[in-house]
């Protein structure tokens, strides 16, 4: 059986390492960057970001809708040229059956819907409408090679009655078609246990986010400034090893670290997110 230290070394590959460990009997298991961490840099001198984040030693990214200015072969291209796969992208609501074809050309596994429209976010009957939208979408992307999934914030787990947003959204999509992309931070901003959360789940979830939380401040199931308490992997109160352990048993296939704002620079909030990830593996 594989261990966390070699789990954790495939992961976060130490970038100009000539091999990686196996995670399974396919392919090892590596740790990306979601690029909305680096927006305003990205939408400036994309080259650039990427070649800062393969020198940090990420091995994937995670494209959002601003860097689909680029069409998508060229946005495919310009990621691999850089030594860096996408298999991942973000794609949102409105729009987002559009985008299934630019998907495809970009070569992501998965696409994930970031975020619904916020008229959706305040009664049941919200979800419901998602769960629906959610199974036809993840029919047509799975026709296409693809696999379709949700990433979640804090808002869904607002309580309705005896439920949650989130329990519609598990409850009302079929296993089959619709994935979730557990996003640590707000899972935790939210009041819940990822660690948790994640063996409750187990393989509806296939990709984490991870970024940690500041100490000392009250959850809430809103989702504005007052939730907002980021801070570099490592640094903050989430107990990273008990969750890469789970993420390993669980067959996770993909992480990404994410910033949504921070202290410092996005690239020296990813440097640091890296570095701690490393001991991680010690």
């Amino acid at each position: 059986m594989i261990t966390r230290r070699e789990f954790l070394i495939s992961s976060v590959a130490v970038l100009g390492s000539a091999a990686t460990v196996s995670f399974a009997a396919d392919e090892p298991r590596r740790v990306g960057v979601q690029l909305y961490t680096v927006r305003h840099q990205a939408e400036r001198d994309l080259p650039g970001v990427l070649s800062a984040v393969r020198q940090i030693g990420y091995t994937d990214v995670e494209t959002y809708w601003n860097v689909y200015s680029h069409p998508a072969a060229e946005l495919k291209r310009m990621i691999e040229d850089h030594g860096l796969r996408a298999p991942s992208g973000h794609f949102n609501y409105d729009g987002l059956e559009g985008k299934i074809d630019y998907a495809s050309t970009l070569g992501v596994e998965y696409v994930i819907c970031p975020m619904l429209p916020k008229k959706m976010w305040h009664s049941l009957d919200g979800f419901k409408q998602a769960a629906d939208q959610f199974n036809k979408w993840g029919e047509q992307i799975k026709r296409q090679g693809m696999r379709f999934g949700f990433h979640n914030h804090n808002y869904e787990f607002r309580r309705f009655g005896d439920t949650t947003g989130y329990e519609t959204l598990l409850s009302g999509t079929d296993p089959n078609l619709v994935f979730f992309e557990m996003d640590c931070y707000w899972i935790t901003q939210a009041g819940l246990d990822p660690l948790q959360t994640l063996d409750k789940l187990g393989s509806r979830v296939k990709m984490l986010h991870l970024k940690d939380r500041k100490a000392g401040f009250p959850v809430s199931q809103e989702m504005n400034k007052k939730a907002e308490h980021f801070t570099p992997v490592g640094t903050g109160t989430i107990q990273w090893k008990e969750i890469l352990t789970a993420a390993q048993s669980h067959g996770i296939e993909h992480m990404f670290v994410e910033q949504d704002s921070g202290d410092t620079t996005p690239l020296d909030e990813l440097r640091t997110s890296y570095k701690n990830l490393l001991q991680y593996s010690s």
